[in-house]
Order: C-alpha cells, then structure tokens, then sequence
C-alpha cells in the first residue's frame, strides 16, 4: 500500500503543473489561525480542511466563477464568490464567531446549493449522528427524519415511507445513481450498507422534475463518503455489538488523496441472530448475514473532474414463518433470500469558462432468489440496469442559472426459478428538462418542466388459464410535468418555502401482469394492462424560525393523486386464496411536520428538541393502508468536553411516543399506542496519537412490548424488537 500511495502521489504531482491553484489562510477576528475549518468548492462538490497553522489549498480549482464555503463549528458559516482566470489565487478569511448551525450543501437538488438558498426543503442528516441516535440500520436511521418512516419485516427488511407513501413511489439514489432493486415488493430491502455512506438527503414531494418516474412520492438520497482531504491519508476501524440480536458489525477503510488522484476502500461484515421480544421470546428466522464492499477512485483538474465507484452488497436472510425448527446459531434457516446488489457509477464534469457539463452514469446487477429448501429455488430474478444523467448548467445571466438535461433507463429482468412473480421484461425510460433559478435580495425563485416516456415490452409465459400465465404486453407510458417555488426571508430570523409540483408514476410490471399466489401475503393477484400513470398535484409550505438559540418550524402538504393504484377483493377464491385485482381510483393525502429547537444561554451545552408528525391518506370515503401513525419525538442532549483528552462529548435520552393508529385501510387492523424511551452517550478520546470515538446506545430502555402499525410482521402476532443495546468503538488508524 505504501509504495502505491508513493506511485500515486508522483503521478498526481506531475499531472499537477499548470493548474489553477487556490490557497490561503483562515483566521478568526482577533488574528488567530482557526484549524479543522471545512473549506467546500460547491462547483465540484471537493473539500478540505485547513491544518494547524489554518492554512489550506486546492491544485485543481476549477474554471470560471466558483462560490467557496467556508464552516466552522461555533463561527459564522462564510461564502466568497471567485472566479478563476488562470493564475495562483490568494484567498484569506475571517470567520466572525457565532453559536449557528451547520448550513449545509444540498446535492440531491439541481443546483446544489446551501440549505439556506435553497427553494426546496430538503432534510440532511449525516449517518454518524443517525448512529449516534441509535439507528441500526439505514432505513432505520432514517425514520428518525420527520415525514419519514419504514415499512419492515423484522431486523432485516426496511423500505422507506415518505409521508404515507412507499414501494415505487419513493425513489432511491446512491452514489449518483438509481437503486433499482424490485423495489415494488414490501419485502425487498435497500440492499445498502450505512458504511461508506456519508450522509442522507430527503426530498419529500414529487421530484419527477429532477428524477422522472417512480420520485412521486420523495427521493431518499445517499451521499458516499469523500474521499481524503488534499494530500492526507487516513484509516479507520469500526466495531459494533447488538445485546438483543448478539450481532455484530465490522467495517474497516482506508482513503488517500495524494493530489490530483485520490481512492478509497470499504468493508463492512455484519452478523445478527434471531432477534428477541420483551417476552424473552426469539423470533426465528429473523437472523441474517450482510457482506458490503465499496470502492472509489477520482481524478480532478481544473478543466474537468472524474469520479469512478463501485459497492457490491450481499445479503442472506431468513424469512420468519410459522412452525420453523430452531437450528443453528446465525445462519439463516429455509425460507431464506440471497440477495447479490453491484453497483457501478461514474460521475464526469467538464468546466467551461463560466459553464459546466455534469453527467452520472450508472449500471447495477441485482441478483434475487428465494429458497425454500437448499435444492428448491423458488425465485431467481436477475435485473440488470443502465442509466444516464446528463446536465448541462449555463452561464449564470446576472441573477438568472438555467439548466437542462436528459435523462434515461434501459432495463432488463430475467427469470431463472421454478416462479415467476413478474415475467421477462424490458423497460426505457426517456427524459428531458430544463429549470431556472432567479434570486434577488433574499428571494429566490425556481422553475422547471420535464417530459418523460417509458416503454415496458414483456414476454408470454405459461399456459392462459393457468396460474403463472403472462400475456406479453408492450405499453407506452408518457407524462409532462411542472414545478414552481418560492422562498424569501420574511425578517432576519423568519423563512418561508412554498412548492407547487406535479409528479407521475408509471404502473409496475407486479401491478400490470401479476397472475398468480403472493406468499408474503396468501392473495391471489391479478395484474390489470390497462393501467394508467398516477399522476399527482401537491402543494407545500414551510414556515422556519432561527436565532442563536431558538429554532422552530412547520411544514404542511396536500397531494392529490390521480389514478392511485391499489389492490382490492374481487370476493372470488382460487385454490382456497382470495382473488384481488389492481385497480385505480384517485386519492390524496395531507398532514405536515412541526419542531422546535432550544439550546439556551448561557448553557450553550444543552439542547431540547422536539417534533411531531402527521399523515392522513383517503380514497373516497376509505382510508389508504400503510399510512403511519402519527407520532411525536422528543429528545435532551448535553454535549461536554474535558481537558484534551475527551472531546465531542454527548448524552442524549429520546422519548420517542406513536399514537393509536385508528384510521384504517382495507385488510389493516388497529395498533395501540406506545411510548419508546431510549438514551445514549459517546465521546472522542485523545490518547497520545491515538484517537478513538465510543458510542453507546440503549434503544427500548424499559423493554417496551409494542408493534409498529408498518410492521409486515404484524399480520401474524409479533411484535418488534424488545431492548437493545448497542455499542460501538471507532479508532482511527
């Protein structure tokens, strides 16, 4: 390793000569050097950080006019405007100290800018506070997020909600690119591992202007780690311990940036047994082994910057049924699904004088089977995807940015075992947009329109009459979409947002050709061709509040869907199973989120937040399924250091309480209220040059019997995790 890193690092010098050159030094207002500030170029999205003597420096600033952020904790958040023209650039800047908190850079927006400046509220939270709060998983960690929650089958299985909405509505990107996966099954998960995930972003509301299909109902973003600040190197080890399920995660990694050239390696192996309710009782089958592998190496200059990854995830589950032997210890017994997740993505920018061409691309493998027994596989599915986006940003025009792009999908399932719950099909999506962003004082408005079209061709399969008969079918779906929103600052502390948008959804290959038993739910489904795309309205407002020690906020939503899909009894069996058919009929949904933040002088240290959610979705006169109950969440947190050796110190207790849900679809049952408390405490220790970051978490503390309306596990009598406590240990080699 070390005689690469050398290679590298002379490779990258010499690619280095006669490029734009930025540096300079940070200070505070009396003339202090100010160390570890985060210095971010938002064009190519690079970073750094400057040293002891608050120095830093980036050897391929990029052309033309570039915004540089510069952030600190406990200073004022700084912005310089610079434009490149070729020659070295000196930069030094004043941070001006202020309690203010992290305003974060935006990237699952178009124009990637700072939260503040932005039209669209977007919900960030990095994954090492996620953690921090507990989480066990991604999708875990993000129904923390207010709007967000997370249909599960036990430990193993989450996929999320946003705002009462979920499956193919919710679309999921990763290192640039769209995770497809079968998404449309309750019981397929994520197929990400939290390590070498950096942080989440989520856009609740329609995004088809940005996204096109399938973003009807939100986009859950993930944003990879970042590579190593400018010419350092840096290794860590990670080691977690579950109580409840005696699991156990391991991840190590190692990133460099020499100069120019800069990679990373991640891996991450996880473990867990069957997990345990507060009766004592373990749930069997619920056990499962994860395997996660992420990669990256990147390139930048001024004139262009390349960015190459690639994650292999695999995951083997056990799926809980009735009447399963216990065996063994963590290895999953049959029903189990291996699932095998490859994800490639390139992301390539060219920079212009005062202009840029932006484009991710994108191929994933998602390999599915299902076995009931070691010689009997049930489903094997093989999906395969390719995809583009490319964007082209203008010159900015004064106070005008425009951008427009073209986007697409080319699809490819494949069946291999003795079932079929969708047949061999071949789906292209086909995009095209464009959107501008005119600011003035504090106002900032945005515009957009996109046209989309898929195509869906399928194969004939099994005899007609017959249980696992599919007509070939060749569809054409097409949507034009819109968005418009505003934001202004009302007064120096007051904010406000309001979003129009549409969004579409073009029906899924379970939806149009299903003809057979669904085992997760004993139904016997019957697609219908003769769908037609959702299509929804939806209109939000965001109201914010910030000073120096007290924040609030409050969002609120109407979505009006077109042409929902949902399934209903037809009152006839086959083979002793209820017959259900896909149908539409139009829908909406509303509700909103509201919170508050109080951390008060001078006690500076401790902070109170609170939050409360709530959705309501109808369809006629009946309530949609799957809507989550409303919920408020509250949480204490002191944060404490200690000389030089205890830094980043916190203590946390949640007091997380769901409502009864009593608004109830078809085939739904009530669930009772329930209140979770859980508590956590961690710290960065200094000892010698060793740094090590510990973490405890304590999820469930009062060993709470409950069961979450969103539970698939619900149907049959059992309830969710009893306590759980979790520790974790992070050195950084």
């Amino acid at each position: 390793m070390k005689y690469l890193f050398n290679i590298l690092l002379l490779l990258s010098s010499i690619a280095g000569f006669s490029q734009f050159k930025i540096s300079g030094y940070v200070t505070d207002a009396n003339n202090q050097k100010l160390s570890g500030v985060v210095v971010h170029i938002e064009e190519n999205n690079s970073e750094t950080t400057t040293d002891e003597n608050g120095f830093y420096q980036f050897l391929s600033f990029p052309k033309g006019t570039n915004k540089i952020i510069f952030h600190l904790s406990g200073y004022e958040t700084k912005t310089e405007i610079v434009t490149s023209n070729g020659a070295e650039i000196k930069l030094n800047v004043i941070l001006t100290e202020k309690e203010l908190h992290l305003d974060e850079v935006i990237v699952s927006t178009l124009y990637n800018k700072m939260q503040s400046q932005n039209v669209m509220k977007v919900e960030h939270a990095s994954v090492n506070t996620l953690k921090e709060n507990g989480a066990t998983s991604l999708v875990d960690g993000i129904a923390t997020i207010p709007g967000v929650s997370q249909i599960s089958t036990g430990n193993s299985i989450g996929k999320p909600v946003i705002r009462g909405l979920s499956g193919n509505r919710v679309l999921v990107y990763s290192q640039g690119v769209r995770m497809e996966n079968q998404q449309f099954g309750e019981e397929h998960g994520l197929g990400l591992n939290a390590s070498g995930i950096e942080s989440v972003e989520v856009i609740k509301g329609p995004a088809s202007l940005l996204y096109g299909s399938d973003a009807l109902g939100g986009v859950i973003y993930f944003n990879p780690e970042k590579y190593a600040p400018f010419q350092e190197k840096s290794a860590d080890f990670e080691q977690q311990y579950f109580t409840n399920t005696q699991g156990t995660s391991t991840t190590f990694g190692f990133k460099a940036s020499p100069s120019n050239f800069k990679f990373l390696v991640r891996g991450n192996y996880t473990s867990h047994a069957d997990y345990e309710v507060p009766n004592g009782n373990r749930i069997i089958n619920t056990r499962f082994i994860e395997k996660d592998f992420k990669s990256g190496i990147g390139y930048s200059t001024s004139k262009f910057s390349t960015d190459f990854r690639y994650n292999y995830n695999n995951l083997n589950l056990g799926l809980p049924e009735e009447d399963l032997e216990n065996s063994g210890f963590r290895n999953p017994l049959y029903p189990k699904q291996e699932v095998d997740n490859h994800v490639l993505s390139l992301n390539q920018k060219v920079y212009f004088k005062n202009s840029k061409i932006e484009g991710d691309f994108g191929y994933s493998l998602n390999d599915r089977k299902e076995l009931e027994a070691p010689d009997e596989i049930a489903l094997s599915m093989k999906l395969k995807t390719a995809s583009y986006n490319v964007k082209y940003f203008f010159p900015k025009m004064n106070r005008w940015e425009s951008i427009i792009g073209l986007q697409g999908m080319d699809q490819t399932n494949t069946n291999f075992g003795e079932e079929l719950l969708i047949p061999d099909a071949n789906v292209k999506d086909f995009g095209a947009f464009a959107t501008t962003n005119y600011s003035w004082n504090s106002n900032v408005l945005q515009a957009g329109i996109r046209y989309d079209n898929r195509k869906i061709n399928t194969s004939t399969h099994g005899i007609e009459g017959e249980e696992g008969y599919f007509e070939a079918i060749h569809k054409h779906f097409n949507s034009f979409n819109a968005s418009l929103g505003y934001k202004t600052d009302l007064s120096s502390y007051i904010s406000t947002r309001i979003n129009i948008a549409s969004g579409f959804r073009a029906p899924n290959l379970s939806e149009l050709t299903s003809n057979g038993v669904h085992e997760g739910s004993n139904r016997y489904e019957i697609g219908n061709n003769d769908l037609e795309n959702e299509q929804n309205f939806q209109v939000d407002l965001n109201l914010e509040y910030k000073s120096e020690h007290f924040e609030w906020f409050v969002n609120g939503f109407y979505n009006l869907i077109n042409n929902y899909i949902y399934i209903t009894p037809t009152g006839a069996e086959i083979d002793g199973n209820d017959v259900y058919n896909y149908v539409q009929n139009n829908a909406y949904l509303f509700g909103g989120e509201a919170g508050i933040h109080f951390h008060p002088h001078p006690y500076d240290w401790l902070h109170f937040t609170s939050s409360f959610e709530s959705v309501t979705g109808k369809q006629g006169d009946n309530y949609l399924p799957l809507i989550p109950a409303n919920q408020w969440k509250n949480n204490i947190r002191a944060e404490f250091e200690y000389r030089n050796w205890l830094k980043k110190g916190f203590t946390s207790l949640f007091l997380n309480y769901t409502f009864a849900q009593n608004n109830l679809g078809k085939f739904e049952t009530k669930t009772h209220d329930y209140l979770l408390v859980n508590f956590a405490i961690g710290s960065t220790i200094k000892m010698a040059k060793t740094q090590f970051r510990w973490n405890v978490n304590a999820n469930n503390l009062l060993d709470k019997n409950y069961v979450n309306h969103l539970s698939r596990l619900k149907a049959d009598g059992i309830n969710n995790m009893g306590r759980n406590i979790i520790m974790s240990l992070n050195f950084d080699l």
